[in-house]
């Protein structure tokens, strides 16, 4: 499973890259506000810079809701860098905008999925990822794992190459269990990707260790 970072600053990109285990990026307007990141030279700028760190695809998405629009700013995105992956709305004008990039040769990432008959559509048009929100969809106390597990299903019974990228991903309980459905991709804040490092048996392992070692009257560097 890949492993994408959802975000939009440079330092946390930075951080998971030099990890050795970062496959991507994914970014939206809200993460970009977030980093006080405003105005289309400014955004489009930024976008370059993450493309500058990392190797792998990086979701810039259109903020326009219109075929036309979309296909304008999806157009001027793609242009900043052969890794730019253009990110649609999952409306009707979005997956018309996904076939147009398809056969346009621009990859695309089908956002705001919430069902599996969204999935399927996006896949249809031709979308090279499609994100359901597993998160947002446990918010409402609905089960998004079992989301997961319906696209993947219907993507392998007829061989669809879209890859299902797990989105709102809140926990490192959701990236295992991501993982173990099939999920192509997961994509999460740094905090998150963090946590998996994270066991009390490996700290109380280490330590002992540590600590065995002194004893041994080597000083531990």
């Amino acid at each position: 499973m890949k492993f994408f970072i959802d975000t939009a600053n440079l330092a946390d990109i930075r951080e998971a890259q030099d990890m050795g285990i970062l496959d991507g990026v994914t970014t939206n307007p809200s993460l970009m506000a977030k980093e006080g990141i405003t105005g289309k030279d400014n955004i489009m700028s930024h976008y370059k810079q993450i493309c500058e760190i990392v190797e792998g695809d990086v979701s810039a998405e259109v903020i326009s809701t219109t075929f036309d629009e979309m296909i304008r700013e999806g157009e001027e995105l793609a242009e900043l860098n052969e890794n730019i992956v253009v990110k649609v709305p999952m409306i009707k004008d979005g997956v018309k905008a996904i076939k147009y990039f398809t056969e346009k040769g621009i990859r695309t990432n089908c956002t705001l999925i919430f069902s599996a008959g969204q999935a399927l559509l996006a896949a249809k048009a031709g979308a090279t990822y499609v994100s359901p929100f597993v998160g947002r969809l446990d918010d409402i106390s609905t089960d998004g794992m079992a989301l997961i597990e319906q696209i993947v299903t219907i993507f392998t019974n007829y061989g669809y190459t879209t890859e299902v990228l797990a989105a709102s991903v809140r926990h490192p309980m959701h990236i295992i269990q991501c993982a173990e459905l099939g999920a192509d991709v997961m994509t999460a804040p740094l905090s998150v990707i963090k946590a998996l490092l994270n066991h009390p048996l490996t700290d109380s392992g280490l330590a002992k260790f540590l600590a065995d070692h002194q004893k041994a009257g080597v000083p531990a560097k």
